[in-house]
């Protein structure tokens, strides 16, 4: 994607001050390293765990948005902090300027905690279905417990102790694999907030063209941030195997930064103008 000419000629200060956050929390990040079960320190203490997570803490819903994959997350991991940052570099100097300073530092730390609230609302729900459907099967509530903090034990720990429950409850492999990921996973990243910054551009700056580096022909801001939500949406809904990516904190970011924009406009604090 080519970057948007931003009109003016310094990049705005929140937009560099985030970039130089998320640049030194992923450089924390790699030298705090990892602990013994060959997780992030700075992911257990600043990453957004499920409900219920020994390892939730309330903080996490703001400060999960600080922080990106790192070493040892997978290859092309550097990609996640990479594409993020080139999309505030992209998209929020326009925003930032037409919103002002303090308006966009607290649009952006909303649209983050909006997809927070989302993906948090979402992962709460599956967990909860799952333990439904695991006691359907037999498995008790002491055993789904055990599901529970197997998440955060040794990994071959965890393979004995899902093992067992797989062996008294035939039929119940699917969603004790499925309870275990949940708690064992963590969120992290400003991709909902960034989200919330195209869903800006796209009401904002609305008949701006953009170029997609994989589809080199113009399209208006407007149909790319709607179609980037339809497929957010799709890719959700699916839950492809393997898929990380939480794509309802992407929705929640573009939800929650489409009423709030909304909200501005009809209150006039972009003074009533139009955007092109």
């Amino acid at each position: 994607m080519q970057a948007y000419a931003n009109p003016a000629s310094r990049l705005p200060e929140v937009v560099k001050n985030l970039l130089i956050i998320n640049g030194l929390m992923l450089l924390l990040k790699i030298a705090m390293g990892t602990d013994g079960l060959g997780r992030s320190v700075l992911d257990n203490w600043l990453g957004l765990h499920v409900i219920g997570s020994p390892d939730f803490k309330p903080w996490q819903v703001l400060t999960h948005m600080f922080l990106h994959a790192g070493p040892g997350s997978g290859p092309g991991w550097y990609w996640h902090i990479v594409s993020n940052m080139f999309a505030l570099w992209m998209f929020g100097g326009p925003i930032e300027n037409v919103m002002g300073s303090k308006r966009f530092l607290n649009y952006y730390l909303l649209c983050g905690l909006g997809a927070a609230a989302l993906q948090m609302s979402v992962s709460y729900a599956e967990t909860r279905s799952q333990a439904a459907e695991l006691e359907a099967v037999g498995v008790t509530t002491a055993e789904v417990k055990e599901i529970v903090a197997a998440s955060h034990i040794s990994p071959d720990e965890a393979d004995q102790v899902m093992n067992r429950i797989i062996r008294e409850h035939p039929g119940s492999g699917t969603q004790v694999q499925a309870m275990f990921w949940n708690y064992a996973g963590v969120m992290v990243g400003a991709s909902g907030a960034i989200f919330g910054i195209l869903i800006a551009f796209g009401m904002l700056f609305p008949n701006v063209e953009l170029m997609l580096l994989f589809l080199p022909i113009p399209i208006k801001a407007k149909y790319f941030v709607a179609l980037y939500g339809l497929w957010e949406l799709f890719a959700g809904v699916r839950q492809q195997t393997g898929d990380n990516v939480a794509h309802y904190a992407h929705l929640g970011g573009l939800i929650f930064g489409f009423f709030l924009i909304r909200y501005w406009k009809r209150r006039g604090v972009f003074g009533g103008g139009g955007w092109r």
